[in-house]
């Protein structure tokens, strides 16, 4: 059983199709505490669970907890776009993706970060495999969801569903940021 952490719909999009044409149906994760304002985060979260409700799949909806998000990232204020801060915001929240897995039962735990190519692969890979490893009998699936088309797909899929499409990543830090053309 597979819990995905879910960021938004574009993104998740054909990463679901993809896992449900291997056979696998995972329950959906929304915990994005990191999204600010919290209506941006609303729009996000409803939109996941629109596509959900449409492809009758289960989700589970985290709480949006900003100023926890924000303590876990103290510090870190000042780094940049795929430094130190966005590495700490994938662990908390693989953290708590991997922590509900091994309360609710799930063998794995996987993320539609890595379809994002504003995000660095090497940093989630590392913050999934740490969250899987703090709980005995949880594995983190390590997917580039960039490749075999899947980054086609999201294109395709997006426009399909009319998904509300964000433009920044998230947090108050990347609001105004130009973000440098995407690395590994």
């Amino acid at each position: 059983m597979l819990l995905l952490h879910t960021c938004c719909a574009p993104c998740s999009a054909a990463v679901i199709e993809w896992l449900r044409g291997q056979g696998i149906y995972p329950t959906l994760f929304f915990f994005n505490p990191n999204i600010y304002p919290q209506n941006e985060y609303e729009i996000r979260k409803n939109e996941l669970i629109r596509h959900a409700l449409s492809l009758k799949m289960d989700y589970i909806e985290g709480d949006y907890r900003h100023d926890i998000w924000q303590k876990s990232i103290r510090g870190l204020e000042d780094q940049p776009e795929r430094g130190l801060r966005c590495l700490e915001c994938f662990k908390m929240r693989l953290f708590a993706t991997a922590h509900l897995a091994a309360e609710k039962g799930f063998s794995q735990i996987a993320t539609t970060l890595a379809s994002s190519r504003w995000k660095n692969l090497r940093q989630i890979a590392e913050a999934g495999h740490w969250a899987a490893a703090q709980f005995p009998n949880v594995q983190f699936l390590e997917k580039n969801w960039r490749k075999d088309g899947l980054s086609e797909r999201r294109r395709i899929l997006l426009q399909e569903n009319d998904f509300y499409n964000q433009t920044y990543c998230g947090c108050e830090y990347s609001v105004s940021l130009r973000l440098p053309e995407a690395s590994p």
